[in-house]
């Protein structure tokens, strides 16, 4: 089959790969119809999260069932699903508590309760490096799916791929940082990040009842994105008064919840890259200290960008004075993958407004190359395996 394949730093390239198999007796066999470049793959292509051998990419994907184990009931073939981009066994202490992406069998050889940089990691993902159960991914003709009886979800057949296939992760995560922020009636929302995260959590702020939503990006065709799908105010980071443009919107208080849909590859300066290196830090973690001063006191700062190394100067003292709450995290997508799939069914929210590309899989090096530089005014990519058929 083909495949988009890691070999190493900004090396990505379609190649010919072994067709997978079934493994286990849970494990199903999915014949891919439509995966999605997301800006977690780049941490990957960028060398953010090291990975030594190479590896079939992508963890937002879904198809058609080609080939179930024997002891998968959940689902049968030629169903159609939509697959979480987290691994959960569904019966370990944290799966049974909701937190599935903290699953303790489903990245046996790195798992472990410390959190460190390079042991001790959360549960598996699709294509997301070998520290996080070495998975191949769905930027593929087919994927084999472990514990097919606890994450594929079931897609009727009036909603098209590209209605449903960012349940996978990207809603989910804006639908989780709008919950990990407690969004209420009323509430004014900044959201730090135009891209594909932080679109999603502007719908999932609107939908929780936010009063005001205000989207962050540097990038004036990303501001115009959310100001077009999401009906959203916008403001650049770059602009000296930032903080003093957040709070005056905000009757001098700063917003009741912050988001960082940024996480570490946030834009530097060439100063605040050559301190990243002194210090031995993985990019940067400039948005959180922003999220910290633009929320209000007592307010909640929800983090669904990914860090992946300590920070120096982290602002501790800004986060006591002002007396702030804080999650950081993987979105809960099984938990919340079937409130957001009715939210899809109902009409109640769009998610396929902020695709600007669809690309056959042969061109996932090229779709990689301009995701990563923000060519053509990409936003979001999908790639069509069925396109090359």
């Amino acid at each position: 089959m083909k495949a988009a394949v890691f070999h190493k730093p900004g090396d990505i390239s379609v190649d010919n790969v072994e067709d997978p198999k079934i493994l286990h007796p849970e494990d199903i066999i999915l014949k891919v119809t439509t995966t999605a470049i997301c800006g977690s793959d780049l941490h990957i292509y960028d060398g953010f999260v090291p990975q030594l051998r190479d590896e079939v990419l992508g963890h937002e994907f879904m198809g058609i069932v080609e080939e179930t184990g024997a002891q998968v009931k959940h689902v049968k073939k030629g169903d159609r699903v939509v697959v979480p981009f987290t691994i959960a066994c569904g019966s370990c202490f944290f799966c049974q508590q909701g937190y599935h992406p903290s699953c303790m069998h489903s990245n046996p050889e790195h798992y472990g309760p410390e959190g460190d940089l390079l042991k001790g990691k959360g549960g598996g993902m699709f294509g997301y490096t070998d520290l996080y159960g070495g998975y191949n991914g769905g930027q593929a003709e087919y994927v084999r799916v472990p514990f097919a009886n606890v994450g594929p979800k079931i897609i009727p057949d009036e909603l098209t791929d590209d209605q449903v296939v960012f349940l996978t992760d990207i809603f989910p995560t804006g639908w989780s940082a709008a919950k990990w922020g407690k969004v209420k009636g009323g509430d004014t929302v900044v959201i730090f990040g135009s891209g594909p995260v932080g679109l999603m959590a502007q719908k999932a702020a609107w939908l929780n009842g936010a009063e005001r939503v205000i989207a962050i990006d540097p990038l004036e065709y990303r501001r115009a994105k959310a100001r077009d799908v999401n009906k959203v105010e916008t403001l650049d980071p770059n602009e000296d008064d930032l903080m003093e443009k957040i709070y005056s919107m905000t009757k001098g208080r700063g917003a009741d919840v912050a988001i960082d849909a940024v996480g570490m590859e946030a834009s530097r300066t060439f100063l605040e890259k050559v301190k990243t290196v002194i210090n031995a830090e993985k990019g940067t973690s400039k948005v959180i200290e922003m999220c910290t001063q633009a929320v209000r006191r007592n307010g909640i700062v929800s983090v669904v960008g990914v860090y992946a190394s300590p920070y120096d100067n982290f602002p501790i003292h800004r986060i006591f004075d002002k007396g702030l709450i804080m999650q950081f995290g993987q979105a809960q997508t099984h938990m919340y993958i079937d409130q957001c799939f009715e939210l899809v069914r109902s009409g109640k929210v769009t998610l396929d407004d902020i695709i600007t590309h669809r690309l056959p899989l042969s061109k996932a090096s090229e779709a990689y190359d301009m995701f990563k530089h923000k060519t053509d005014d990409c936003v979001k990519v999908v790639l069509k395996p069925e396109m090359d058929r």
